[in-house]
């Protein structure tokens, strides 16, 4: 609350206690404690994707024991919509002080980049809060791919090679992670956008494509199966959600490395104290060894950062995918 707003009211609340003859400061302060205290009604929790979703089943993993810390229902509200930015504009338009939004990296770093008639503005109109999980993506090829990982990494470099890459959809990460690694890795694979990653799967497997990045959680049944390989992962080093697979940068693509997150944002005009608030309890909540697993099990590694920390995350984000976005005149079709 503004200062003199908060001044004013514990005045005429004072006047108020000593009318009734209540003499006593501590009742007047308790009151004004009492109307100014955060927060006074249920949090919404807005998610850009259906129920069943990834970042769905991550927001109802946090709800309950964010509900317990901040003393007030959390509700999770689905709004999905342009790949999770319908419920990022609709947070960032939030003035009741009480929404919050559990968004991708998309959605809070590239939005605007990516298509300029974004409502909003991902570095003006949204307050980080925590990074809550990430994952790297797998390389994946078709088994029909001859090789090994370090070959089919040497086949796609090699002059005169003519293969594609598939992804859910223009200026997805899978998009614009594949540019960043074929400039790495001096491939010219051609890109071919699809509906989503099971139609991206198939193509692999009919070989229309011959690599593509996917979510461990999607492409690690396939590869056991013996219907996709796996390449590498974009982590910077071996992931404990796929041990077993190494990291592009262990095969030779030095400094390689890019993640897809799911993070809790705020309005940007939200009470910087309250959001300090949520940041705290999300980041021990995610901790915990049960919820830790939970998140796990979904596919994430726990980050629970501070606000600060995922600021910093999207600026570092940002400026990396920027500069693919701009250098490849990357446009949402």
């Amino acid at each position: 609350m503004d200062p003199p707003l908060q001044r004013g009211r514990r005045r005429l609340v004072q006047a108020v206690a000593a009318s009734l003859g209540l003499s006593s400061l501590g009742w007047a302060h308790g009151l004004v404690w009492a109307q100014t205290a955060w927060p006074s009604r249920p949090v919404r929790l807005l998610v850009g994707f259906p129920p069943g979703s990834s970042p769905d089943l991550m927001a109802r993993t946090i709800a309950e024991p964010l509900a317990q810390a901040l003393g007030q229902p959390v509700v999770v509200e689905n709004r999905p919509g342009a790949g999770g930015n319908v419920a990022a504009d609709a947070v960032a338009r939030a003035d009741d002080g009480h929404t919050l939004g559990l968004l991708i990296n998309g959605n809070m770093t590239i939005a605007k980049i990516l298509n300029p008639a974004t409502p909003y503005d991902p570095l003006t109109d949204l307050a980080p809060v925590s990074l809550l999980a990430t994952s790297p993506l797998v390389l994946t090829a078709g088994a029909q791919v001859p090789g090994d990982a370090a070959a089919i990494l040497a086949a796609g470099r090699a002059a005169g090679a003519r293969w594609n890459y598939g992804s859910p959809g223009v200026g997805t990460v899978a998009h614009i992670g594949m540019e960043m690694f074929k400039g790495a890795a001096g491939w010219q694979a051609v890109h071919v956008p699809y509906p989503g990653n099971p139609q991206v799967i198939n193509a692999m497997m009919q070989g229309d494509v011959q690599v593509a990045l996917l979510p461990p959680g999607l492409a690690m049944p396939q590869v056991q199966a013996g219907k996709l390989k796996a390449v590498g992962l974009t982590s910077a080093g071996r992931s404990a959600l796929v041990p077993q697979v190494a990291s592009l940068a262990e095969l030779g693509l030095s400094g390689f490395q890019m993640e897809i997150w799911n993070a809790v944002a705020a309005p940007a005009r939200m009470n910087p104290k309250h959001i300090q608030r949520v940041s705290a309890a999300l980041a021990e909540i995610v901790r915990r060894p049960e919820i830790r697993d939970k998140i796990f099990a979904l596919g994430w590694q726990v980050a629970g950062t501070s606000a600060e920390g995922l600021a910093n995350r999207v600026r570092v984000d940002t400026a990396r995918m920027r500069d693919v976005i701009e250098r490849h005149n990357i446009r949402p079709q």
